[in-house]
């Protein structure tokens, strides 16, 4: 059983382009919705649930081929124990019906410190609730910049290190504390982002308390406001 599995051209082309772009032009990217480790960050995020994902394809169509890539079993295999990865995840193991989706946008000099992924806890209201996985997607890496590594460990031991590249896809254990190193170098103001996905499995109980669907931003009211008047509501 692996504790990271990563796919170094995972998406390419003008489909990361599109993705990019669209993400990185978007009126919620504002100081970062997350506390702690991530008060240098940027972005926003999306909660929603397997029934909202829909709605959310909808309003965002450009998350659709993300959603689908990551959200593949096959993708993410190679993290299940060797006898479900030759005969299949077993009947115990339940399927992600629940997800924190971010957009994390950091500066040179900027990282992520040691932690868990653990942000649909407390609105979940399960103790101690980590993700089954997570899933990052690289954006944008500065050409030219040096470092910026994401740093697995599990308590004190050190369990290896991804080195970015636009396109390539991680996925990671839910329970694996994690950090992103800074980098320095590249174009000025060049930025590094990554698109985050924490998936969940939880009991009927705990999903009924998650909305399907819930924009996090920080970019005040007036992005919301002309969301909704381009959708017509």
């Amino acid at each position: 059983m692996s504790e990271y599995v990563t796919h170094r051209d995972a998406m390419k082309g003008a489909r990361l382009e599109a993705l990019r772009e669209a993400l990185l032009s978007s009126r919620f990217v504002a100081r970062s919705p997350l506390m702690g480790t991530f008060q240098s960050s940027r972005g926003f995020a999306f909660i929603f649930t397997e029934t909202g994902r829909l709605t959310l394809e909808e309003r965002f169509p450009f998350l659709r081929d993300y959603l689908a890539l990551v959200m593949d079993p096959a993708s993410s295999r190679g993290l299940l124990p060797w006898r479900e990865r030759l005969f299949g995840p077993s009947r115990e193991r339940r399927k992600p019906n629940a997800f924190y989706l971010n957009l994390l946008l950091l500066e040179p000099g900027r990282s992520v410190g040691r932690h868990i992924d653990a942000t649909l806890q407390e609105p979940s209201g399960v103790p101690g609730a980590t993700p089954e996985h997570v899933s990052v997607l690289y954006l944008n890496v500065p050409e030219g910049a040096k470092g910026g590594a994401l740093v697995f460990s599990r308590g004190s031991q050190l369990l290896g290190e991804v080195r970015p590249r636009p396109g390539m896809l991680v996925h990671f254990r839910g329970e694996l504390t994690h950090e992103v190193r800074p980098f320095t170098g590249g174009p000025e103001q060049a930025l590094r982002a990554s698109l985050v996905c924490e998936q969940y499995a939880f009991e009927p109980e705990a999903l009924a308390r998650l909305p399907e669907l819930r924009i996090q931003s920080k970019a005040g009211f007036a992005a919301y406001l002309e969301a909704h008047r381009e959708r017509g509501t």
